[in-house]
Order: C-alpha cells, then structure tokens, then sequence
C-alpha cells in the first residue's frame, strides 16, 4: 500500500525515529526504506529532494514485520525457576 499524503500524517525521518522504542539510526531508517527488513520496506516518499514517511506506514511496517527473529532472553531468576519446575516434573513422572 502507498503512502496516501491526503489521509495519511507525514513526518520526517528524523521524526519517524523519535517515534520508535530505541530511537533508531536514519541509517537503519534508510536501509528499511531502500533494502527492507525480511522482504518488507518502509513505505516512503520524496518531496522536495526530501524523505518522508507517514505514522500510518510506520504502524504498517511494524505490523507486517512481527518482530520475527527477536530474542527474548530470560533473567537467571526466569531460569532457575524453570529448571525447578522442570524438576518437579520429571520426579512427579519418576524419572
């Protein structure tokens, strides 16, 4: 789907990583709009020599990308707990 300038908010792309958790690089904003992220671009447009994006393309890109391939690691405390679980329940089964 394409950016629609007559609907859709327009923001910089400087403002589009303000707007991201962890504040992202314009070079990771460039490589999303140019090369994309598993086959998916940000959608984007130029103005004036100038690149934009829109909230709309944003919320777009984060959805069709599903943060696939993020890791969330578990806390030693998460672990521990586990592995007792674990163990409760391999001796509950008599192994």
């Amino acid at each position: 789907m394409a950016i629609d300038i007559s609907t859709e908010h327009l923001i910089t792309m400087p403002q589009a990583a303000a707007l991201l958790p962890g504040r992202p690089s314009l070079c990771a904003l460039w490589r999303w709009r140019t090369k994309g992220v598993r086959g998916r671009r940000l959608e984007s447009l130029m103005i004036g020599g100038k690149p934009y994006t829109s909230v709309e393309a944003l919320q777009r890109f984060a959805e069709q990308s599903g943060g696939a391939g993020v890791v969330k690691i578990r806390t030693p405390a998460a672990r521990r707990r586990a592995i007792l679980r674990a163990e409760d329940e391999l001796e509950e089964a008599g192994i």
